[in-house]
């Protein structure tokens, strides 16, 4: 990836607490409207966007994660942008708690629903397309997660033959993800880049590697 946004120096190595901390700030300083600031944590499949948005979550007081994956599933990989608004943020907004099933978790029988509690400062959007640049309105602000394309490889390899998605699934899914993140580049709007593997040295389970935008 060929870093296309203004970024202040090179990477650092930043206390979990530090990281989310500054983020937080950020989403406070960008926010607007009722309801609870938006973070959104993009990158490629494997880039280690669950890890990092949990971490966030622990950092943060009154703040959850959203998956992407779940408003996506048997949807659209892209388009599930009026269920975020529409089952999510309206009753967030409204002060109530979230307990939504998306349309084809009724038409597939997909038990359980997303949960959510009233009163959430900061809403964590980790998954493929989360700073998409239809989504920007309601951002606060954006992570990208780089990790190098072999080692997202092997991830992958892995999560396949541990039974977690079919290689065709995978290969589907692809198909519409590599074109368009090519195409949208997320990571030239995002308010920080986080290193999925790096070998500047640092405690992973302590310590993130990050690059901020300047300004």
């Amino acid at each position: 990836m060929t870093l296309t946004a203004p970024w202040r120096g090179g990477w650092q190595v930043l206390n979990w607490d530090v990281f989310a901390g500054r983020l937080a700030a950020g989403a406070a300083a960008g926010s607007a409207g009722p309801g609870p600031r938006l973070i959104a944590v993009d990158g490629h499949s494997a880039s280690g966007k669950t890890t990092l948005a949990e971490r966030l979550a622990g950092c943060l007081p009154m703040a959850a994660v959203l998956h992407s994956d779940d408003l996506a599933w048997h949807h659209s990989v892209f388009d599930w942008r009026p269920l975020l608004v529409d089952g999510v943020l309206a009753p967030l907004r409204a002060g109530r708690p979230v307990n939504y099933r998306p349309p084809a978790w009724e038409e597939r029988g997909r038990p359980g629903a997303i949960e959510l509690p009233a009163g959430l400062e900061l809403l964590i959007l980790e998954g493929v397309g989360a700073s998409r640049s239809d989504l920007s309105d309601l951002i606060a602000a954006s992570v990208w997660v780089e990790t190098d394309e072999p080692e997202r490889v092997r991830r992958d390899d892995e999560r396949i033959a541990a039974g977690e998605v079919t290689r065709e699934i995978y290969d589907s899914w692809m198909a519409v993800e590599n074109p368009f993140i090519s195409a949208d580049r997320p990571w030239s709007r995002a308010d920080a880049v986080v290193a999925g593997n790096s070998a500047v040295p640092h405690d992973p389970l302590a310590e993130v590697v990050v690059r901020w935008r300047a300004g």
